[in-house]
């Protein structure tokens, strides 16, 4: 009888939220097993090993990006005002696979990295057709500023920050970068 999928993402969601708080070295097979309440037979009926659970973390990954860049494609309000808007940590999915992943690239992850470097590719693609080649990483590291910051002005388990009022402030600088 095949386990149910629930498992599998139980342990996923462990994997993830111990890179998230803890880093990649704290993320044994035996911490993961004991954050998802599973035996460590249970955990490697689903990952043979951390590569395997990296592997299917890097497929989220990738699934909740192509979502999130088809969106910022389509988005009314143009690319860069979508992706300052969306720079602010919400503690989504999207948020929490994202850091679990830089905390791979932290430790030089090779295909966490390469992914993050095809993601970068992505977003400034997206921006330089809507704001031009030149202004596309600015707007890039402002909302990587925004994100930063969100997170760490929110802390673990906190309220989210108000930054309506500087995420406004840079669309209006956006707007001007294309008039």
């Amino acid at each position: 009888m095949a386990r149910k999928p629930v498992a599998r993402e139980a342990v996923l969601d462990a994997f993830e939220a111990l890179l998230i708080a803890e880093g990649e070295r704290a993320a044994t097979l035996d911490a993961v097993a004991a954050r998802a309440g599973v035996s460590k037979g249970g955990l490697l009926y689903h990952f043979p090993n951390k590569e395997a659970m990296i592997a299917v973390l890097l497929e989220r990954l990738d699934r909740l990006l192509a979502e999130d860049l088809a969106a910022m494609a389509a988005a009314p309000e143009g690319a860069a005002a979508y992706f300052i808007r969306s720079s602010v940590w919400a503690d989504t999915p999207l948020d929490r696979v994202f850091v679990a992943a830089t905390r791979l690239a932290e430790v030089a992850h090779a295909e966490t990295l390469r992914r993050m470097a095809g993601v970068q590719a992505s977003w400034l693609a997206l921006l330089a057709a809507d704001v031009g080649p030149a202004m596309a990483r600015p707007v890039l590291y402002m909302g990587d500023g925004l994100y930063f910051n969100a997170m760490l002005d929110r802390g673990p388990g906190g309220a989210a920050p108000e930054l309506a009022g500087g995420v406004e402030d840079l669309l209006a600088a956006v707007e001007r970068l294309r008039n």
